[in-house]
C-alpha cells in the first residue's frame, strides 16, 4: 500500500502529513527521515505502514519545481548522451583497431589515454 506523505518547510523543520490518515502529522530534520518517522507515527495510531511504501512529496515554490524539472531533465539528456558517447567511442576503437592501429595511436586519434582505449577495447 503506497501512501503520500506530504512535507511542508517550517523554519529548519519539514512539516508531515499524511492525509490518507487521519490525524497523521510529524515533523522532520531531513526529508530522508520522514519514512520511518510515518511508519512510526502511524503504528501510534493504530495503521499498518511500511517505512518503503511512503512517497515523500515535498512542497516546493513553483520556481523550485521548475528548476529542479530543468535539472532532472538535463540529467536524463546527460545520461543519454553518455550513453551514445559510449557506443561511438566504443565503436570507433574496434574499428581503428581492427584496421591495425595501434592502442597509442588510436589515444591519441581520440584525445584519451591508452588505457582508455583499452578499456574500450574490452
Amino acid at each position: 500500500m503506497s501512501i503520500t506523505a506530504q512535507a511542508t518547510r517550517s523554519g529548519e523543520w519539514w512539516a508531515v502529513e499524511v492525509p490518507s490518515i487521519p490525524g497523521l502529522f510529524t515533523q522532520a530534520r531531513r526529508l530522508d527521515q520522514i519514512p520511518d518517522l510515518v511508519e512510526d507515527a502511524a503504528a501510534m495510531l493504530g495503521f499498518e505502514v511500511n517505512a518503503s511504501d511512503v512517497k515523500v512529496d515535498p512542497a516546493l515554490s513553483e520556481e523550485d519545481r521548475i528548476l529542479v524539472e530543468r535539472v532532472r531533465e538535463a540529467r536524463a539528456a546527460a545520461k543519454e548522451a553518455e550513453a551514445e558517447l559510449s557506443a561511438a567511442s566504443r565503436a570507433i576503437v574496434s574499428k581503428l583497431r581492427g584496421e591495425g592501429l595501434t592502442v597509442r595511436d588510436v589515444a591519441i586519434v581520440m584525445g584519451v589515454s591508452p588505457q582508455r582505449v583499452s578499456a574500450l577495447a574490452s
